[in-house]
């Protein structure tokens, strides 16, 4: 056959099955930049809706201007602004942590619970209060990391027994092994002690109402620096998502690779369930939605995850104000309701990648 006929041939081919690499990257900086601005537009109704409506020019006004005697400007600056500021760190942390524990373990069903982080990070809190006497966010702030911080830890050396190591199955087994083991620990306590269990039932629920700027402060940097060392594993997750064998073909060294993403895990998730509590699902869903935009890279699943997540936990924040009034509901419910379909909806599909 002619090479013209060949070639003209070959070139459509390669121009719909491959697209230009700098188009694609366009097209991904493109969906950033409009993901960016879906947040921005959250944060500022965030600021804005709530049982009291302000207008946008008195939000503005009470940020540039801010006086103890203006009633607008308590409520945007003393409430909704440490509210938001919080949501979005936390949304950050725990949209990465879920994309992370998704690539570590190569289980697209992965949470912050794979791991225990909640319920270490719950069995830390509800010890704090029971034997401790403490009864404020701030005070068992650092309990809760603490907590989350052995579980992981635990979950990690029982899956790195035998010969294989921390296997991504070990590591779910593991991980269900040591939850069900605390969460009857943490009802044992709470059995005993009605001081407890009245405390841990606003903790548990998972709400962004009622954090102040201290508790902001006090999760930021260990926040900052998961965050940084989450968004610096992508190439690392990408040799994973091609198996242990393949990526120790290519060079990388699988058991140090593991033991980062453990510590940026534990870094996100501690801090973010100490700040308010435990919030499913949004670890779950998140690296999914992000997933069907940019495909299988890692490097931009976790920059999309970075924006997203704070996105959605915002915008059920938001919901969460204005379906009950007076009255309002905690965000962690909000979004159980958004996540659950999409959880089952993973479940049931035909192509789930198994572990």
């Amino acid at each position: 056959m002619p090479a013209s006929t060949v070639t003209p041939h070959a070139g459509r081919a390669g121009s719909v099955t491959a697209p230009p690499l700098a188009r694609r990257r366009r097209r991904l900086f493109l969906g950033f930049l409009a993901a960016v601005v879906v947040l921005v537009a959250v944060s500022v109704l965030s600021l804005m809706v709530g049982a009291r409506t302000i207008a946008p020019a008195e939000v503005l006004h009470s940020l540039l201007h801010y006086s103890r005697s203006d009633a607008d400007a308590l409520v945007v600056v003393d409430s909704r602004l440490p509210r938001t500021l919080l949501g979005i760190v936390v949304g950050l942390g725990l949209g990465l942590a879920g994309t992370v524990m998704q690539g570590l373990s190569r289980n697209p069903l992965a949470d912050p619970g794979i791991l225990g982080v909640n319920f270490g990070a719950s069995l830390a809190v509800v010890v704090a209060i029971a034997f401790l006497g403490v009864t404020a966010p701030s005070g068992y702030l650092w309990f809760a990391f603490a907590g989350a911080a052995l579980a992981s830890a635990l979950v990690y050396a029982v899956s790195s027994l035998g010969r294989e190591g921390a296997t991504p199955v070990k590591l779910a087994i593991a991980g269900a092994a040591v939850s069900a083991a605390l969460g009857s620990l943490i009802t044992a306590v709470q059995l005993t002690s009605q001081v407890s269990l009245d405390a841990m039932r606003f903790w548990q629920v998972g709400s962004l109402a009622g954090r102040g700027f201290g508790i902001l402060v006090q999760v930021l940097p260990t926040l900052a620096l998961g965050a940084v060392l989450a968004l610096a594993l992508g190439r690392l997750l990408n040799g994973l998502a091609l198996g242990d064998d393949v990526a120790r073909g290519l060079g990388q060294r699988v058991g140090l690779t593991r033991v980062l993403c453990g510590v940026a895990i534990v870094l996100l998730c501690g801090s973010a369930t100490a700040a308010v509590g435990p919030i499913a699902f949004l670890g779950l869903i998140v690296p999914h939605i992000a997933r069907r935009v940019v495909g299988a890279d890692y490097r931009w699943i976790l920059a999309y995850s970075a924006i997203v997540a704070p996105a959605l936990l915002l915008a059920c924040d938001i919901v969460g104000r204005v379906v009950a009034p007076p009255g309002e509901l905690q965000v962690g419910v909000v979004l159980a309701f958004v996540g659950a379909p999409v959880f089952i909806a993973l479940v049931r599909r035909r192509r789930l990648v198994s572990l």
